[in-house]
């Protein structure tokens, strides 16, 4: 049963990595920390869900479709509601994305209601035996569709020109436009990204927490705290942080109790965190003051 548990928290954990990834590219090229992050992922898996249901596609071109939807999405949100706010303080932009939460959420309420509905998996089939462990055709796709998702970014962000703009700008706005770096564009690729990955995530998920306006409400916290669990700045730390939150919170719905899980969770992170301030990744960071 342990090895089971273990396992199980190993998939939804690389869920919890995905959502966690698209917050910290976010937050590690604009300082900003979007709040619609979980909002937005609901939102490209009821689009899914439509074109899986209505229009009849199948599933994996519904999954490509939803992506490319949730790019054009993030695209928008950056060039027409955050760019006009990129230089304003960064308070007033955590705000406009916690508005941007509540206009979302309301928004699929009032034309999707809040009644919630079934989402397919990806592959149905019988659980393989893989040793002492079973684990559903479905469950190794997730493993899969997130750890190459999370190595492709990972690649893109440290090690190709794009991703040094992205690390640039982060740095230092003003001296990355006198270096030629158009940050604007860089902005809008990162806000793109982390939508996707957020899709990703939602789409992922779905099959377990059914489909509904709220579907993304305790992931998206669970993400969050992976975020700072693994360092909030760190790529990998998110993705550790969230495969640590999944098979925490699976051993203490199994051995302790399930109602419980969510406050021994973040218990154990404020333990954690106790030790190691900055995340498990994370690094001390000088201000001027």
């Amino acid at each position: 049963m342990l090895l089971q548990t273990i396992a199980s928290g190993l998939t939804i954990g690389c869920i919890y990595g995905l959502a966690a990834l698209g917050l910290v590219l976010i937050y590690k090229t604009t300082d900003v920390v979007n709040f619609a992050q979980g909002e937005m992922a609901m939102l490209t898996t009821f689009v899914s869900y439509i074109l899986l249901q209505r229009y009849g596609l199948p599933y994996y071109a519904a999954f490509l479709l939803a992506l490319l939807f949730a790019a054009v999405l993030g695209n928008v949100i950056q060039r027409f509601i955050m760019k006009p706010v990129q230089r304003a303080p960064l308070l007033n932009q955590l705000v406009l994305t916690l508005a941007l939460y509540m206009v979302i959420r309301g928004v699929a309420g009032i034309i999707w209601g809040y009644i919630p509905v079934g989402y397919p998996e990806a592959i149905a089939g019988e659980p393989l035996q893989l040793g002492q462990v079973y684990i559903k055709p479905n469950e190794i796709f997730v493993l899969c569709v997130s750890l190459l998702l999370m190595g492709v970014f990972y690649v893109l962000f440290q090690y190709t020109r794009t991703g040094l703009a992205m690390r640039a700008a982060a740095q230092d706005m003003q001296t990355s436009e006198l270096m030629g770096i158009k940050v604007t564009g860089i902005f809008t690729w990162t806000w793109a990204i982390g939508a996707v990955l957020g899709g990703v995530a939602g789409m992922l998920i779905a099959p377990i927490t059914f489909l509904d306006p709220n579907m993304m409400q305790e992931i998206a916290i669970l993400a969050f705290a992976a975020a700072v669990l693994g360092g909030f700045v760190s790529l990998p730390g998110a993705v550790a942080g969230g495969l640590c939150i999944g098979v925490l919170e699976n051993l203490i719905a199994t051995y302790i109790s399930a109602e419980l899980k969510a406050p021994f969770v973040f218990l154990l992170i404020i333990l954690i965190l106790y030790v190691r301030p900055n995340g498990l990744f994370g690094v001390s960071q000088a201000r001027k003051v």
